[in-house]
């Protein structure tokens, strides 16, 4: 019987996505089930409005946050929404990493290898995948996580954003701009920076001292990289979460808006745990995708 040949190139890239998709998809996880406290303390700040009359829900800080969420909400209520990123994390970082490394190819500009600008292109470009990819899956968790009172399950929260809204612009994916937006100008940096300092400095024959350089570039890819598109993610937060009295649409529309009523510094609202998430979480996604992407290539060489 006639069985088609796969051609060696084919193949090649065949096996080496699978390793990208499973380094990925691994470092992804890891980083959620360690880090989503703080995001979703970030979430809360965001969505706070400061009244003129004392109010005293208001969070004045982390700590404050974490306790006034424990007095009346419970211990659990850290990993409200939890379940929206742990479903989506692993295809997420898969595609974030798979895209990133399929897209330099086409940012070489001519170059023998990539640059730091092939690095930053490919690293915006799989930002805007990734954020069409997860932006349903935001909508989700940002409702769960601004819920002060009752704790819905991610089934009926689901249901009833299709019922009321549908799966457009209005519905599930709501702040779509904002969401690609913020995940481009993060990655951008990200990748940008990560990979083309690390191509400069020496590889460290000592395993630790190689783990320690690692840890100490994604952290600061990371912090970086959250102090330049936190204003996106207020945004984001903004148009996906409640809506009061002012009606947030389009991310430009949102951050005029949040500007001229709230000030400057409310455009880095959450910037703490933001940083406190996405700094030791950008440095445990990258360490973990490096060694498992070292790990799986030497376990299913051929």
């Amino acid at each position: 019987m006639y069985q088609q040949k796969v051609h060696p190139t084919q193949r090649n890239l065949i096996h080496e996505g699978i390793i990208q998709i499973g380094a990925g998809g691994s470092a992804g996880f890891v980083e959620v089930c360690i880090m989503h406290p703080m995001d979703l303390v970030k979430t809360r700040f965001q969505l706070q409005v400061r009244m003129q009359t004392a109010d005293a829900t208001y969070y004045t800080g982390i700590i404050d946050c974490m306790h006034k969420m424990y007095k009346t909400e419970g211990i659990t209520a850290l990993w409200k929404g939890l379940l929206p990123p742990i479903i989506v994390e692993t295809p997420k970082r898969a595609v974030k990493f798979f895209t990133f490394e399929q897209y330099k190819q086409f940012f070489l500009f001519g170059a023998t290898s990539p640059t730091p600008l092939t690095f930053s292109c490919a690293g915006f470009f799989a930002g805007v995948t990734e954020g069409i990819l997860v932006n349903p899956f935001e909508v989700i968790k940002v409702k769960q996580q601004s819920d002060r009172i009752g704790r819905p399950s991610t089934a009926i929260v689901i249901r009833e954003i299709i019922s009321k809204y549908g799966f457009g612009l209005n519905g599930l994916y709501k702040g779509l701009s904002a969401t690609i937006m913020r995940n481009a100008v993060f990655n951008s940096f990200y990748f940008g920076f990560y990979h083309s300092v690390k191509n400069y400095v020496p590889v460290n024959k000592e395993p630790f001292l190689e783990f320690i350089t690692k840890v100490s570039l994604g952290f600061v890819s990371g912090t970086v990289a959250s102090c330049l598109n936190i204003p996106f993610d207020v945004a984001k937060s903004r148009i996906q979460g409640p809506q009061g009295n002012i009606q947030y649409k389009g991310t430009l529309n949102t951050i005029c808006i949040i500007y001229k009523n709230e000030g400057f510094k409310a455009l880095y609202k959450g910037l703490l745990p933001k940083v406190l998430r996405l700094g030791p979480g950008g440095a445990i996604m990258l360490v973990v995708y490096d060694y498992m992407h070292e790990y799986l290539t030497n376990k299913f060489s051929y």
